[in-house]
């Protein structure tokens, strides 16, 4: 397949401006990860434009999760240079990426299957010192997922896999990220608790947080972005308007099972 292409960044700097404001707020220039021998990512680069959502589409094995992880610090590039907010974040440890304002909901939702739901969301809160702050972000998960509030006491662990991923997000959002990382949403869930996680995906993107998006249901994902990159063994193949690539032939043919 052969790139789309996506719009260029018209936005200049001020002139005489000793600090101008980053193009983008998140870049990915010439990214390559191994796992040992095997090259996972072969020289990607993308970005993401403030209050966007973006996301990446693929086969399993194409490197979307790993395009994460990374950005994230769980990995390190073998080459390339990943910019956030203008500044290289290449080195810097998951914890103080969150402190940067990066927050990620992780594949197979990882919560504690022994804390209760409210605890849960206490640990995504876990750099916020203002116990009104938190009492107030909590609130906030509990009304944009109402099922939370309902379980609030019960342990994580007895929660449908649905309910998981509600609290998966909550607790990502308790950080008051302004990129937030999502990977694979949907997976595995019914179509009914789909279509309210990517109602959530709209209201979080309307309050102002950008969104990177890893999404293996390509409807729902092309449904919910502005742009995407579709990504074939660790190389970006196509990119451009989620719009576009959904109406394109291949796209089709590749994801959308038409």
């Amino acid at each position: 397949m052969s790139g789309v292409g996506c719009r260029k960044n018209t936005r200049h700097p001020t002139p005489g401006t000793r600090h101008p404001t980053p193009a983008f707020m998140l870049t990915l220039e010439n990214v390559s990860v191994n796992y040992g021998a095997i090259e996972a990512l072969t020289g990607i680069s993308m970005h993401v434009e403030q209050g966007e959502v973006v996301t990446l589409i693929g086969a399993n094995g194409a490197g979307k999760t790993t395009t994460l992880r990374t950005i994230t610090g769980l990995l390190e590039p073998r080459q390339g240079r990943i910019i956030y907010e203008g500044a290289d974040i290449g080195g810097k440890q998951t914890h103080q990426l969150v402190a940067r304002g990066i927050s990620m909901s992780p594949e197979g939702r990882g919560v504690f299957a022994n804390l209760s739901v409210r605890e849960n969301l206490q640990m995504g809160a876990y750099l916020i010192k203002d116990r009104r702050k938190i009492t107030a972000d909590m609130d906030r998960a509990f009304k944009m997922f109402p099922r939370l509030k309902e379980r609030e006491s019960q342990k994580a662990g007895t929660l449908s896999g649905g309910e998981q991923q509600m609290l998966a997000m909550g607790r990502a959002l308790m950080s008051n990220p302004r990129l937030l990382l999502l990977d694979e949403p949907s997976l595995g869930l019914a179509p009914l608790v789909v279509h309210t996680i990517f109602e959530a995906i709209d209201e979080i993107r309307g309050k102002g947080t950008t969104i990177l998006l890893v999404e293996q249901n390509a409807h729902a994902a092309l449904g919910h972005s502005d742009r995407a990159y579709v990504l074939e063994t660790g190389r970006i193949v196509m990119e451009g308007p989620s719009k576009k690539l959904a109406a394109d032939p291949r796209i089709k043919e590749a994801y959308l099972g038409e």
